[in-house]
Protein backbone atom coordinates (compact mmCIF):
# COMPACT_ATOMS: atom_id res chain seq x y z
CA UNK A 1 0.00 0.00 0.00
CA UNK A 2 1.42 3.46 -0.88
CA UNK A 3 2.78 5.48 2.00
CA UNK A 4 0.95 8.59 3.16
CA UNK A 5 3.66 11.19 3.59
CA UNK A 6 4.01 14.52 5.33
CA UNK A 7 6.88 16.89 4.63
CA UNK A 8 8.55 19.48 6.85
CA UNK A 9 11.12 21.82 5.32
CA UNK A 10 11.78 25.43 4.38
CA UNK A 11 14.71 26.47 2.09
CA UNK A 12 15.86 25.42 -1.38
CA UNK A 13 17.60 22.32 0.00
CA UNK A 14 14.23 21.09 1.23
CA UNK A 15 12.41 22.10 -1.94
CA UNK A 16 14.73 19.87 -3.97
CA UNK A 17 13.72 16.91 -1.82
CA UNK A 18 10.03 17.74 -2.10
CA UNK A 19 10.34 17.97 -5.88
CA UNK A 20 11.95 14.51 -5.90
CA UNK A 21 9.07 13.07 -3.85
CA UNK A 22 6.60 14.62 -6.27
CA UNK A 23 8.46 13.26 -9.29
CA UNK A 24 8.39 9.81 -7.67
CA UNK A 25 4.57 10.11 -7.35
CA UNK A 26 4.44 9.88 -3.56
CA UNK A 27 1.20 10.97 -1.88
CA UNK A 28 1.96 14.20 0.00
CA UNK A 29 -0.83 14.72 2.52
CA UNK A 30 0.52 17.73 4.45
CA UNK A 31 3.41 20.19 4.23
CA UNK A 32 4.89 22.08 7.18
CA UNK A 33 7.16 25.07 6.58
CA UNK A 34 8.33 28.18 8.40
CA UNK A 35 6.13 31.30 8.43
CA UNK A 36 6.58 33.80 5.60
CA UNK A 37 9.54 36.14 6.24
CA UNK A 38 10.40 39.66 5.03
CA UNK A 39 12.89 39.49 2.17
CA UNK A 40 14.38 41.59 -0.60
CA UNK A 41 14.95 45.33 -0.73
CA UNK A 42 11.31 46.08 -0.01
CA UNK A 43 11.31 43.56 2.89
CA UNK A 44 7.97 42.19 1.76
CA UNK A 45 6.71 38.93 3.21
CA UNK A 46 7.93 36.04 1.09
CA UNK A 47 6.84 32.41 1.14
CA UNK A 48 9.54 29.79 1.60
CA UNK A 49 10.67 27.77 -1.43
CA UNK A 50 8.89 24.75 0.04
CA UNK A 51 5.62 26.64 0.45
CA UNK A 52 5.82 27.98 -3.09
CA UNK A 53 6.21 24.49 -4.56
CA UNK A 54 3.55 22.96 -2.28
CA UNK A 55 0.99 25.57 -3.28
CA UNK A 56 1.74 24.93 -6.95
CA UNK A 57 0.78 21.31 -6.38
CA UNK A 58 -2.31 22.18 -4.35
CA UNK A 59 -1.01 20.50 -1.18
CA UNK A 60 -2.22 21.72 2.24
CA UNK A 61 0.39 23.91 3.98
CA UNK A 62 0.66 24.74 7.68
CA UNK A 63 3.12 27.30 9.07
CA UNK A 64 3.31 27.14 12.86
CA UNK A 65 5.67 29.49 14.63
CA UNK A 66 6.44 26.69 17.09
CA UNK A 67 5.54 23.05 17.63
CA UNK A 68 6.01 23.12 21.40
CA UNK A 69 2.68 22.67 23.14
CA UNK A 70 4.11 24.37 26.25
CA UNK A 71 6.05 27.03 24.34
CA UNK A 72 5.56 30.64 23.30
CA UNK A 73 2.93 29.84 20.64
CA UNK A 74 0.81 27.00 22.08
CA UNK A 75 -2.14 27.81 19.80
CA UNK A 76 0.05 27.32 16.71
CA UNK A 77 1.34 24.03 18.10
CA UNK A 78 -2.13 22.76 18.99
CA UNK A 79 -3.46 23.60 15.53
CA UNK A 80 -0.51 21.84 13.86
CA UNK A 81 -0.97 18.83 16.14
CA UNK A 82 -4.63 18.53 15.20
CA UNK A 83 -3.76 18.59 11.48
CA UNK A 84 -0.94 16.07 11.84
CA UNK A 85 -3.08 13.62 13.79
CA UNK A 86 -5.98 14.06 11.37
CA UNK A 87 -3.68 13.34 8.42
CA UNK A 88 -2.78 9.90 9.84
CA UNK A 89 0.65 9.96 8.22
CA UNK A 90 2.78 6.90 7.67
CA UNK A 91 5.97 8.98 7.72
CA UNK A 92 7.08 12.60 8.02
CA UNK A 93 10.08 13.56 5.85
CA UNK A 94 12.11 16.41 7.37
CA UNK A 95 14.69 18.51 5.52
CA UNK A 96 16.13 21.77 6.86
CA UNK A 97 12.83 22.64 8.52
CA UNK A 98 14.25 25.05 11.09
CA UNK A 99 12.00 24.17 14.04
CA UNK A 100 12.80 21.65 16.77
CA UNK A 101 10.45 18.66 16.61
CA UNK A 102 9.13 17.74 20.06
CA UNK A 103 8.45 14.13 20.95
CA UNK A 104 4.77 14.30 20.02
CA UNK A 105 5.74 15.09 16.41
CA UNK A 106 8.28 12.26 16.29
CA UNK A 107 5.59 9.87 17.55
CA UNK A 108 2.74 11.06 15.32
CA UNK A 109 3.51 9.22 12.03
CA UNK A 110 3.18 5.42 12.02
CA UNK A 111 6.80 4.97 10.88
CA UNK A 112 8.18 8.07 12.58
CA UNK A 113 10.19 10.89 10.99
CA UNK A 114 12.99 10.62 8.42
CA UNK A 115 15.57 13.39 8.22
CA UNK A 116 17.72 14.31 5.21
CA UNK A 117 21.00 15.46 6.76
CA UNK A 118 23.77 16.96 4.61
CA UNK A 119 26.76 15.18 6.11
CA UNK A 120 28.18 11.72 6.71
CA UNK A 121 26.91 11.27 10.23
CA UNK A 122 28.11 11.24 12.94
CA UNK A 123 30.47 13.88 11.49
CA UNK A 124 28.93 17.35 11.40
CA UNK A 125 25.76 16.97 13.39
CA UNK A 126 24.01 20.31 13.76
CA UNK A 127 23.00 23.41 11.86
CA UNK A 128 25.74 24.09 9.28
CA UNK A 129 27.22 20.80 8.08
CA UNK A 130 28.00 21.97 4.52
CA UNK A 131 29.87 25.10 5.61
CA UNK A 132 31.83 23.33 8.32
CA UNK A 133 32.93 20.45 6.10
CA UNK A 134 34.46 22.91 3.63
CA UNK A 135 35.95 25.09 6.36
CA UNK A 136 37.60 22.08 7.99
CA UNK A 137 39.17 20.94 4.73
CA UNK A 138 37.25 17.64 4.51
CA UNK A 139 37.87 15.79 1.25
CA UNK A 140 34.37 14.34 1.19
CA UNK A 141 30.93 14.75 2.67
CA UNK A 142 27.53 13.37 1.74
CA UNK A 143 23.96 12.80 2.81
CA UNK A 144 22.58 10.61 5.57
CA UNK A 145 18.92 9.58 5.74
CA UNK A 146 18.25 9.22 9.45
CA UNK A 147 15.41 7.93 11.60
CA UNK A 148 14.87 10.90 13.89
CA UNK A 149 14.95 10.64 17.68
CA UNK A 150 14.97 13.24 20.45
CA UNK A 151 18.71 13.95 20.14
CA UNK A 152 20.52 16.39 17.86
CA UNK A 153 21.04 14.35 14.68
CA UNK A 154 21.67 11.22 16.75
CA UNK A 155 19.13 8.85 15.18
CA UNK A 156 19.81 5.56 13.43
CA UNK A 157 21.01 5.74 9.82
CA UNK A 158 18.95 4.26 6.98
CA UNK A 159 21.04 5.33 3.97
CA UNK A 160 24.36 7.11 3.63
CA UNK A 161 26.23 8.15 0.48
CA UNK A 162 29.40 10.21 0.04
CA UNK A 163 30.56 12.71 -2.56
CA UNK A 164 33.90 14.50 -2.98
CA UNK A 165 34.15 18.18 -2.07
CA UNK A 166 36.98 19.39 -4.34
CA UNK A 167 37.07 23.18 -4.65
CA UNK A 168 33.32 23.67 -4.16
CA UNK A 169 31.88 26.65 -2.38
CA UNK A 170 29.00 26.10 0.03
CA UNK A 171 26.61 27.27 -2.68
CA UNK A 172 27.93 24.71 -5.17
CA UNK A 173 28.13 21.86 -2.68
CA UNK A 174 24.64 22.68 -1.39
CA UNK A 175 23.14 22.07 -4.82
CA UNK A 176 24.94 18.74 -5.27
CA UNK A 177 23.88 17.55 -1.81
CA UNK A 178 20.29 18.70 -2.32
CA UNK A 179 20.08 16.55 -5.45
CA UNK A 180 21.63 13.60 -3.66
CA UNK A 181 19.29 14.03 -0.69
CA UNK A 182 16.25 13.97 -2.95
CA UNK A 183 17.37 10.74 -4.59
CA UNK A 184 18.25 9.02 -1.30
CA UNK A 185 15.00 9.90 0.48
CA UNK A 186 13.01 8.42 -2.41
CA UNK A 187 15.10 5.26 -2.06
CA UNK A 188 14.54 5.20 1.72
CA UNK A 189 10.78 5.53 1.28
CA UNK A 190 10.73 2.75 -1.32
CA UNK A 191 12.49 0.55 1.22
CA UNK A 192 9.97 1.53 3.89
CA UNK A 193 7.07 0.65 1.56
CA UNK A 194 8.60 -2.77 1.03
CA UNK A 195 9.29 -3.31 4.74
CA UNK A 196 12.99 -3.46 3.90
CA UNK A 197 14.35 -0.59 6.04
CA UNK A 198 17.49 -1.55 7.98
CA UNK A 199 18.38 1.17 10.51
CA UNK A 200 21.97 1.18 11.75
CA UNK A 201 23.01 2.99 14.94
CA UNK A 202 25.52 5.80 14.48
CA UNK A 203 29.04 4.96 15.69
CA UNK A 204 30.15 6.54 18.94
CA UNK A 205 33.46 7.65 17.42
CA UNK A 206 33.90 10.54 14.99
CA UNK A 207 31.19 12.84 16.34
CA UNK A 208 31.62 16.53 15.45
CA UNK A 209 29.20 19.45 15.64
CA UNK A 210 28.52 21.96 12.89
CA UNK A 211 27.65 25.06 14.86
CA UNK A 212 25.49 27.74 13.24
CA UNK A 213 27.36 30.24 11.07
CA UNK A 214 27.59 33.66 12.74
CA UNK A 215 28.20 36.92 10.86
CA UNK A 216 31.24 37.80 12.95
CA UNK A 217 33.06 34.74 11.59
CA UNK A 218 33.17 36.34 8.13
CA UNK A 219 36.00 38.75 9.01
CA UNK A 220 39.25 37.39 7.58
CA UNK A 221 42.11 36.91 10.03
CA UNK A 222 45.15 37.43 7.81
CA UNK A 223 47.41 35.85 10.43
CA UNK A 224 45.90 32.47 9.58
CA UNK A 225 47.59 30.32 6.94
CA UNK A 226 46.56 30.93 3.34
CA UNK A 227 44.86 27.53 2.85
CA UNK A 228 42.61 28.12 5.88
CA UNK A 229 41.60 31.56 4.60
CA UNK A 230 40.81 30.22 1.14
CA UNK A 231 38.66 27.43 2.62
CA UNK A 232 36.77 29.94 4.73
CA UNK A 233 36.11 32.12 1.67
CA UNK A 234 34.58 29.07 -0.04
CA UNK A 235 32.70 28.03 3.08
CA UNK A 236 31.10 31.46 3.57
CA UNK A 237 29.73 31.69 0.01
CA UNK A 238 26.85 32.62 -0.20
CA UNK A 239 26.49 33.55 3.51
CA UNK A 240 27.81 35.55 5.23
CA UNK A 241 30.57 36.30 2.71
CA UNK A 242 34.19 36.45 3.90
CA UNK A 243 35.33 40.05 4.18
CA UNK A 244 37.96 42.53 5.27
CA UNK A 245 38.18 46.31 5.34
CA UNK A 246 40.27 48.38 2.96
CA UNK A 247 40.53 52.14 3.53
CA UNK A 248 37.49 51.95 5.79
CA UNK A 249 35.26 50.08 3.30
CA UNK A 250 34.30 46.44 3.80
CA UNK A 251 35.21 44.31 0.79
CA UNK A 252 33.74 40.81 0.39
CA UNK A 253 35.68 37.94 -1.13
CA UNK A 254 33.93 35.21 -3.13
CA UNK A 255 36.78 33.29 -4.74
CA UNK A 256 40.47 32.92 -4.01
CA UNK A 257 43.39 30.52 -4.20
CA UNK A 258 46.64 30.00 -2.32
CA UNK A 259 49.37 32.15 -3.85
CA UNK A 260 53.12 32.22 -3.60
CA UNK A 261 55.43 32.58 -0.63
CA UNK A 262 55.79 35.89 1.22
CA UNK A 263 58.75 36.99 3.30
CA UNK A 264 58.82 39.64 6.02
CA UNK A 265 55.45 41.12 5.02
CA UNK A 266 52.80 42.00 7.58
CA UNK A 267 49.66 39.86 7.24
CA UNK A 268 46.94 41.69 5.29
CA UNK A 269 49.38 43.63 3.13
CA UNK A 270 48.73 43.76 -0.61
CA UNK A 271 51.84 42.37 -2.33
CA UNK A 272 50.76 42.29 -5.97
CA UNK A 273 47.90 43.64 -8.09
CA UNK A 274 46.96 42.51 -11.61
CA UNK A 275 43.86 41.60 -13.62
CA UNK A 276 44.67 37.98 -12.78
CA UNK A 277 44.45 38.49 -9.01
CA UNK A 278 45.21 40.56 -5.94
CA UNK A 279 47.84 38.95 -3.70
CA UNK A 280 47.47 39.59 0.03
CA UNK A 281 49.97 38.31 2.60
CA UNK A 282 48.65 35.73 5.06
CA UNK A 283 50.39 33.88 7.85
CA UNK A 284 52.47 31.61 5.63
CA UNK A 285 51.85 32.59 2.01
CA UNK A 286 49.82 34.92 -0.18
CA UNK A 287 46.09 34.62 -0.76
CA UNK A 288 45.24 35.47 -4.37
CA UNK A 289 41.82 37.11 -4.47
CA UNK A 290 39.90 36.28 -7.65
CA UNK A 291 36.34 37.55 -7.12
CA UNK A 292 35.42 40.53 -4.93
CA UNK A 293 32.53 42.84 -4.06
CA UNK A 294 32.64 46.40 -2.82
CA UNK A 295 29.84 47.92 -0.68
CA UNK A 296 26.69 48.36 -2.76
CA UNK A 297 28.29 46.64 -5.74
CA UNK A 298 28.07 43.27 -7.42
CA UNK A 299 30.30 40.23 -7.21
CA UNK A 300 32.98 40.82 -9.84
CA UNK A 301 36.02 39.05 -11.27
CA UNK A 302 39.13 40.81 -10.06
CA UNK A 303 39.81 42.48 -13.44
CA UNK A 304 36.38 44.14 -13.39
CA UNK A 305 36.64 44.96 -9.68
CA UNK A 306 39.86 46.88 -10.29
CA UNK A 307 38.08 49.15 -12.80
CA UNK A 308 36.11 50.62 -9.89
CA UNK A 309 38.49 50.23 -6.95
CA UNK A 310 42.10 51.41 -7.06
CA UNK A 311 44.01 48.79 -5.07
CA UNK A 312 47.74 49.41 -4.66
CA UNK A 313 50.67 47.33 -3.47
CA UNK A 314 51.40 48.16 0.15
CA UNK A 315 47.80 48.81 1.18
CA UNK A 316 46.67 46.77 4.16
CA UNK A 317 43.43 44.84 4.62
CA UNK A 318 41.93 44.39 8.04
Amino acid sequence: MPLKIGFAGTPEFARAALESLHAAAFDIALVLTQPDRPAGRGMRLQASPVKQFALQQGWPVVQPRSLRLDGKYPDDAQAARALLLEARLDVLVVAAYGLILPQWVLDAPRLGCLNIHASLLPRWRGAAPIHRAIEAGDSETGVTIMQMDAGLDTGAMLLRESIGIGDDSTAQLHDRLASLGGRLVVEALRQAEAGASRPVAQPADGVTYAHKIEKHEAAVDWHQDAATIVRRIRAFDPFPGANSSLDGAVVKFWAARVGGAVDNVAPGTVTAVSPAGIDVAAGDAAVTLLELQRPGGKRLPVADFLHGVDVKVGQVFG
